[in-house]
């Protein structure tokens, strides 16, 4: 039992006590140091586990805006649990404590394994990501009343000192966590070696701090369970790293299925392309199916070749790192020069040497006329020179992903129009008007935000739609069916090919068609802006 400590008079601080008097084996002021970089460390671990948590389920579930928010939320709100929760241990903290950090490394060094199988192979990763929120967040709501007790065993203070500097410690090193984690964990180890890694340092601060610091105050059989713990900790987590890597092969046949060819995390993305040797590939880009041997000759078709039916010496292509909207460009003998701006090197690298890449989009990337620069659209446009181009192409991730949001806003469609030559078009894909009118829409409208004048249109023949990969759960009666663009320019451009050109799946008919289509699922929507984003 704590005794009330003594009070002193007026700007007189409290006499230290001795260490011999503590009980520890070290000075109080260097007990107090050591409790106060175990709290930066496990700080440090709390917070990468937050993030994997963000991470992996925003890539899992999508909408990268209510995975943080359904995260961050539910371990405010557990960690409040987990404080009251602490009461219970407060009698013995340096046993409780113990334990409170086996459990959390083990807990949260195996989240992010445990979430992927889940989505994998039961098709549920929501449950398992309130779940794990809920575990870390009591876990680490638990520490520092714990903490608290004993940084007072150490040294005798007033609770408002103590506070302060378990805080400071606290939140240094979740500044720490916060950047090892994009800079440090996910580039070097991934998602799931890093969570691993991150459990062992958790399990080993934990328990050299208890173990070593106060094993005066423990039990011989509460150190005998606490090494147990630790030791079958760090077993666990080391053969988890041990497997992680055929884990990561089987889970990714089960999402991909058996024809994986090319698997890689780039700065960017992760990067996967599937296929037998002789049939039609499909790439996947975090997760999301961007391209389908299948039927891309219809979705790039229908993209490029409308805005190309005018003078198109100079194109830009924001995005379209697979090459094969440079592909349909390039049809043009007209055409002079096409810059193509796109942010992940390594999918241009895998475009220009990948066998069956290459033949999809004719080898697009070695034509002279093109020039590659990897940078975000967004602000490669706000720095670029214009009006220079003739025609502009966004092929680029759908409107609905939390990551393109502003690649679909009314600034950045105001931006690409400044490009624009007095008679130049600009054409984006904008999602599925079928299956989402309200983001098409949104579309449109800020697309005529920005001051061009629009003429919406679909295609049909959509075969593959997302069947596989982390979007699969949108296959069935909702899957697809059809993709939706938008030509524009500052006068409104007309909906038309080129007659002396042919085509494999389109002509002027279908095209007709399709903006008759989309016009049936019209709806009254406003436009996306960057500070008021709408998908």
């Amino acid at each position: 039992m704590i005794e009330p400590p003594v009070s002193a008079p007026p700007g007189v601080p409290p006499p230290r006590e001795p260490a011999a008097r503590a009980g520890l084996p070290v000075s109080a002021r260097t007990g107090r140091f050591l409790v106060l970089l175990g709290v930066f460390v496990c700080a440090a671990c709390g917070l990468v586990y937050e993030l994997e948590l963000v991470a992996l389920g925003s890539y899992l579930i999508g909408d990268s805006v209510t995975q943080a928010s359904v995260v961050l939320s539910v371990m405010v709100f557990a960690m409040g649990v987990g404080s009251l929760a602490a009461k219970r241990l407060s009698c013995r903290p340096a046993a409780g404590f113990g334990m409170v950090e086996a459990v959390l490394a083990l807990v949260g060094g195996l989240s992010a394994m445990a979430l992927y199988a889940g989505f994998v192979w039961g098709g549920e990763a929501r449950a398992l990501l309130v779940a794990f929120s809920l575990a870390i967040g009591v876990l680490i709501g638990a520490e520092v009343p714990l903490l608290m007790t004993l940084i007072q065993r150490i040294r005798r203070q007033d609770a408002g000192g103590a506070v302060a500097d378990l805080f400071a410690a606290d939140y240094v090193g979740a500044l720490v966590g916060g950047l090892a984690f994009p800079f440090l964990l996910l580039p070097l180890f991934g998602q799931l070696t890093g969570a691993l890694l991150t459990g062992a340092v958790n399990a080993v601060a934990g328990g050299a701090l208890v173990l070593g610091l106060f094993r005066g105050d423990l039990s011989r059989r509460s150190r005998r369970l606490l090494v147990l713990a630790n030791v079958t900790v760090l077993a666990l987590l080391a053969a988890a790293a041990v497997l992680v890597d055929d884990f990561e092969r089987a889970a990714r046949r089960a999402v991909y299925g058996p024809d994986v060819r090319v698997a890689m995390q780039t700065d960017v993305q992760e990067v996967v392309l599937t296929g037998p040797p002789t049939g039609p590939l499909d790439l996947f880009l975090d997760g999301r199916l961007r391209v389908s041997g299948r039927d891309e000759h219809r979705y790039h078709e229908a993209l490029v070749q409308p805005a190309m039916t005018r003078a198109h010496r100079r194109v830009l292509v924001l995005g379209g790192g697979d090459g094969l909207a440079l592909r349909e460009v390039l049809r043009h003998p007209g055409v002079r020069r096409v810059d193509v701006v796109e942010l992940d090197a390594a999918v241009v690298d895998l475009a220009r040497r990948d066998p069956a890449l290459v033949a999809l989009n004719r080898d697009a990337f070695a034509d002279p006329r093109v020039r590659v620069v990897h940078a975000d659209a967004f602000q490669w446009l706000r720095t670029a020179p214009g009006p220079v181009y003739d025609v502009v192409v966004s092929d680029l991730p759908d409107p609905g992903i939390t990551a393109s949001t502003k690649l679909y806003s009314q600034e950045f469609f105001g931006l690409a129009g400044r490009l624009l030559a007095p008679e130049g078009r600009f054409v984006v894909h904008a999602g599925s008007a079928s299956t989402r009118p309200r983001a098409f829409w949104t579309v449109d409208a800020s697309v005529r935000a920005a001051g061009l004048a629009t003429v919406p249109y679909s295609a049909g023949g959509r075969l593959a739609g997302f069947a596989a990969g982390p979007d699969r759960g949108a296959a069935g009666p909702h899957q697809p069916r059809d993709w939706g663009f938008v030509l524009a320019g500052h006068t409104k451009p007309s909906l038309a090919l080129d007659p002396g050109r042919r085509y494999r799946s389109l002509s002027e008919p279908a095209l007709r068609a399709g903006a008759r289509a989309v016009q049936r699922t019209r709806v009254a929507v406003g436009p996306s802006t960057l500070v008021h984003p709408r998908f």
